[in-house]
């Protein structure tokens, strides 16, 4: 298969404007001289710590940590902040007797490899000095973690068991302007604890952020004497190169199908340096590594002499192949790095000079009228598309390709909203009854969410029993679900099932669930996957199919042989074992019976319906689906067992992916009479027999 020439055309506002019949070559202007990607590398690590922007604000920063309670510190990508900061704190005696500096991080592949390199820096064995915690893994000691890397989520569920967070000394809100739900929950509770411990400081980092805002969120000086203030703000500047930015002359049909040929053509143009691809899921970006690693293949018959090495990047990849992204390469191959926007701003990937950019993301958005939560694919904002362009700049002048028009470039939005104002927010109510936030309206929240969206969340936490009808935490379901690190409803789910009789089951089915892509489909076998595929498929739907599949793989003693022969993920099932084994830790606490359905799937089903009532739907004759809480369209995934089946007439789903329609995912089919029976304060049985939804009300 030969290389596509494409006629897909760029061209770098100020340039003269593009002609109708006019080509422009990729390499319109070369971006300097080839470079070395890290020019100290041969230098000791004390000294490439030294050659970091953010090393002659030493003493600066020191300072401020000592005078003011926050300091906000703006500090651009690749400055050196999220790994210096932390060890200046170190060096400077706040890590004495026994206390710890924090880290927060929004992603958990960003905790990780920066813990992995303080580490290394530190000459450390990672979980000793440095360590790092996230959700289902551990790796931090106790009484020797002296700078500790966590997700803000993580930390959130830290104040459960210590409210003040005694043992920190410090805590570093890193990428804080990600604005992620967990950051901004973090952001108002340390607000609070804060007026009760004077003495523990709070540093915000960010690489761009409103830091006005964020100055009178903190600043606890109700004087007006500037000398009071309890907030300070510094600025560090980045070790930028500039970019060359171009936009393409016409929109793009397909974004993924331009981003390879777009790869190909700053190959062919044989520029040295790495490229760093923006793609908005798991999906778009295992589409094109497949499409690239044939162009590679195609390249190296035709005899080119630089290689391709094509390495995806996404938060469900394991962590040794997210690690792979960080390795250096010979000079005779070129890496193409193709990431979702967790590498917008989370980690830096050493030797990148050129990035293209789809101009989309996806991102959770909750409809608080139609109570669906739903992964939807947006235009970026301009400050996203600023980030992702400096990613080109770190290590030499670079180039941006973007996947759209100027024009279009000019209609995106200035920022991204804040996840708190378009999330479900029935696990942040949760979190904060469980902290003891009766009045959660009253909450110091840095973007208030919309009200509609707080009575929502109040009602389906009242409908799952986590709530009374005061709206307090209930005790012992409320507080019990507060503690799992899930969402409510497989918290409910988990809890319920010794009741049903299925814990052992349930547990299986709750932990496969948070293992993205089970199935592996490589492109070239899709009728040989899917025959394998079958064979775990069950009429029930979803969640008993993966049921099947963790079975089967224990059987077979967690072969990796086997996993491969079927087409399955072992990476995937070795994380679901590891899952598994925590949760069922929490319900063994929580004295939940440990009890089996003895092959029974209808007593497995209704507990599944028990946590998600609310996601139910009925077939209509049209063949789509119909929410029964306000009758809206829904489709099933294609991904699902149950997709090209005879429909089950009634339903119940994990969640909602937006694309071209409203997808079902992980989908369930289940008896309408469950649902009036295990959820009576969410539905009746209507006169005429069908079944109709009732809105909860919190008096």
């Amino acid at each position: 298969m030969a290389g596509p020439r494409s006629t897909m055309k760029f061209w770098k506002p100020g340039a003269e404007a593009p002609g109708i019949s006019e080509e422009r070559e990729l390499n319109t202007e070369t971006s300097g001289s080839t470079v070395v990607f890290n020019p100290f590398i041969s230098l000791s690590i004390e000294k490439q710590r030294q050659k970091l922007p953010v090393f002659k604000h030493r003493n600066n920063i020191l300072y401020l940590i000592e005078s003011y309670q926050t300091v906000i510190i703006v500090g651009e990508t690749g400055c050196g902040k999220t790994t210096q900061i932390p060890q200046y704190l170190l060096e400077a005696g706040w890590a004495a007797e026994g206390r710890v500096i924090g880290v927060t991080q929004p992603r958990r592949v960003a905790a990780i490899s920066v813990a992995s390199r303080v580490a290394e820096e530190r000459a450390a064995r990672l979980g000793h000095e440095v360590g790092y915690t996230i959700r289902f893994d551990d790796c931090s000691d106790p009484q020797a973690t002296r700078i500790k890397f966590l997700t803000d989520g993580i930390l959130v569920r830290e104040m459960m068991a210590d409210p003040l967070l005694k043992k920190y000394s410090v805590l570093m809100l890193d990428e804080a302007h990600e604005r992620t739900l967990y950051t901004d929950i973090a952001i108002g509770l340390l607000k609070k604890i804060q007026k009760k411990r004077r003495d523990l400081r709070l540093i915000v980092a960010s690489a761009t952020l409103d830091a006005k805002k964020f100055h009178e969120f903190f600043n606890l000086n109700e004087s007006g004497d500037p000398n009071k203030d309890t907030c300070g703000i510094l600025t560090v500047e980045g070790r930028t190169f500039p970019v060359d930015i171009f936009y393409t002359i016409s929109p793009v049909p397909d974004y993924v199908k331009a981003t390879v040929e777009t790869v190909v053509k700053i190959h062919e143009a044989d520029d040295t340096g790495d490229v760093l691809v923006f793609l908005t899921g798991q999906e778009e970006v295992e589409k094109a590594v497949s499409l690239l690693q044939d162009q590679a293949r195609s390249l190296s018959r035709q005899g080119m002499k630089k290689h391709l090495r094509i390495l995806p990047m996404y938060s469900g990849l394991p962590y040794a192949e997210q690690m792979k992204v960080f390795e250096r390469v010979p000079a005779t191959v070129r890496k193409v790095v193709v990431a979702t926007n967790i590498a917008e701003t989370s980690i830096t990937i050493n030797g990148i000079v050129y990035v293209i950019d789809c101009a989309f993301v996806k991102l959770r958005a909750y409809n608080p009228n139609t109570a669906i939560e739903s992964l939807v694919v947006t235009p970026i904002s301009k400050a996203s598309a600023s980030q992702r362009a400096g990613r080109a700049g770190r290590n030499r002048p670079g180039k941006c390709f973007r996947l759209y028009t100027e024009e279009d470039f000019e209609k995106l939005p200035a920022s991204t909203v804040p996840e708190m104002q378009r999330t479900n927010l029935a696990p942040v109510i949760l979190q904060l009854k469980a902290l003891g936030i009766d009045n959660v309206l009253r909450f110091s929240f840095l973007s208030p969410p919309p009200a509609q969206s707080m009575v929502q969340a109040l009602e389906l936490l009242f409908a799952l029993g986590g709530l009374d009808n005061y709206g307090r935490l209930t005790d012992p379901m409320g507080v019990r679900m507060a503690e799992f690190p899930l969402s409510p409803m497989f918290a409910k789910m988990l809890l319920d099932s010794g009741n049903f009789g299925c814990s052992k089951e349930i547990v299986t089915i709750a932990a496969m669930m948070q293992i993205q892509n089970v199935f592996v489909v490589p492109p070239n076998q899709k009728k040989a996957a899917a025959r394998q595929h079958r064979k775990f498929a069950v009429a029930e739907g979803d969640h008993l199919t993966m049921l099947n599949v963790y079975e089967a793989f224990t059987k077979h003693q967690k072969s990796s042989k086997w996993c491969q022969d079927h087409f399955l993920n072992y990476k995937g099932l070795q994380r679901a074992v590891t899952v598994r084994e925590q949760l069922r830790r929490l319900m063994t606490k929580f004295k939940v019976v440990w009890t089996s359905s003895e092959g029974d799937p209808d007593v497995i089903l209704r507990c599944i319906v028990s946590g998600f009532f609310a996601n139910a739907a009925r077939v209509h004759h049209s063949g789509s689906y119909r929410t029964l809480r306000d009758d809206r369209e829904l489709h099933i995934h294609p991904n699902s067992v149950l997709y090209g089946e005879k429909p089950p007439k009634w339903v119940v789903f994990n969640e909602v992916l937006q694309t071209s329609k409203y997808f079902m995912r992980d989908v369930t089919a289940v008896e309408s009479s469950w649902l009036v029976e295990l959820a009576p304060h969410f539905y009746k049985q209507a006169k005429h027999g069908s079944l109709g939804s009732k809105r909860s009300r919190i008096l």
